[in-house]
């Protein structure tokens, strides 16, 4: 298949029609969240919980209806997600749990404090089958190890090692606390027994560049945030299994307006990208807030080439070299990135507050783009089980001065 040429704007349509973010909502509740899940691949989980968790953040901005009971209940009622690696921490479809056996294999072959931890695990998996899903409090092991981030319990160093591992499922959470139960007792043994699909490496290596593909829906052959994760993947092996794909039709390639290098996306996408190039999408009036580790973020020297927007998560910038904020959210408007907001939930007064607006500098706030983002901001109040929305939108307003590098 011959490569397609696009304008900046059918790329961005591209993109975000094939995100669910433009036009009419695409995905409708639980059922919604499993077809988009499926279709990306994973979401990146985040524990930190400012205005909403990263996760909850990505679908609330697609899925109509959306409530964050939903996602808890597809992870740990209806087994149908869950949590494990894939671009970090994430959350996929459990059949799709057999191609992080590589991944499982090698926690057993390795970790932190491996010793220690290995001394008592299998005291650990006796006490959960005996009394059920337990935490890290749960378990008498209150002595220090060496372990990813710092110095930490034994009990959890266990519990995330076997985890890690594939012994141990996450059963629910309570808070920031997380219950582990043996993944033999939650999860389908269909699931667990399933072979590795992908034993030989290049061919592995081709699946999991496949699948950052499609979580992003377009992405070049650079070096990027949408490959983290994914182990010895360099410069020359992505280069080889770009061209073993491109040869094969497991990707085809697109040249945009302006910008030299191709980029790629999936055959499964082809639906989408003949509506783009047959005009078929109306403009769209529909404002959402972004998750900071979307999907559609994870490339950012990407959204500066295609959309003109320069962002920046900041949460571990110090805070006097800090531009914007702690927790920032792009605002994406139609078929471009219009500024970021500052959100702050008050969940005890159940409110909703806007701490700062900023306008990209040729955005005019006008009384269409202050409609839009009231409407906005109410619906991420009642995602936030917030019933008041605080803050007037002109006063604390204001335009970025100069592009933000990434």
């Amino acid at each position: 298949m011959s490569t397609i040429h696009l304008s900046q704007s059918q790329a961005r349509r591209f993109l975000l029609h094939r995100h669910g973010l433009f036009g009419p909502y695409r995905f409708s509740g639980k059922p919604g969240i499993m077809e988009f899940i499926r279709q990306v691949g994973c979401v990146q989980f985040d524990p930190i919980d400012v205005c909403g968790k990263n996760a909850e953040l990505v679908l609330q901005s697609r899925i109509s209806p959306f409530s964050k009971g939903m996602l808890s209940e597809l992870l740990y009622e209806d087994r149908a997600l869950v949590d494990y690696f894939d671009k970090n921490l994430a959350i996929f479809p459990v059949e799709d749990w057999k191609y992080f056996s590589r991944t499982r294999d090698h926690y057993r072959r390795y970790g932190k404090s491996k010793i220690e931890v290995d001394a008592v695990v299998d005291r650990v998996v006796e006490e959960i089958h005996r009394r059920g899903a337990l935490c890290s409090r749960d378990l008498d092991m209150a002595e220090k190890v060496d372990w990813h981030w710092s110095h930490t319990r034994l009990s959890r160093a266990a519990l995330e090692s076997l985890y890690f591992q594939g012994d141990l499922v996450i059963h629910h959470k309570a808070g920031t606390s997380k219950y582990y139960a043996l993944a033999k007792d939650v999860l389908p043994m269909e699931i667990l027994s399933e072979p590795n699909p992908y034993m030989d490496d290049d061919e592995f290596l081709q699946w999991r560049i496949r699948r950052r593909i499609g979580a992003v829906g377009l992405l070049w052959n650079r070096p990027s945030d949408a490959w983290l994760a994914i182990d010895g993947l360099r410069s020359d092996s992505r280069r080889k299994a770009f061209d073993a794909l491109l040869d094969a039709g497991g990707i085809r390639s697109v040249q945009v307006e302006g910008i030299p290098e191709p980029f790629y996306y999936l055959p499964e996408a082809q639906g989408d990208m003949d509506d783009i190039l047959s005009d078929a999408l109306v403009d769209s009036n529909r404002m959402e807030l972004i998750a900071p580790l979307d999907n559609l973020m994870w490339d950012r020297r990407l959204i500066q080439s295609v959309f003109g927007f320069s962002y920046k998560w900041e949460i571990y910038t110090p805070v006097a070299q800090r531009k914007y904020g702690y927790y920032v959210l792009p605002m994406l408007f139609g078929e471009n990135f219009i500024g970021r907001a500052e959100l702050v939930c008050d969940r005890k007064k159940k409110e909703l507050k806007i701490s700062k607006v900023w306008l990209e500098p040729s955005v005019e706030a006008d009384d269409r783009t202050l409609s839009a983002m009231r409407g906005c901001f109410r619906r991420f109040a009642a995602f936030n089980d917030c019933t008041k929305v605080v803050g007037k939108l002109r006063p604390i307003m204001e335009h970025a001065e100069s592009p933000q590098e990434s």
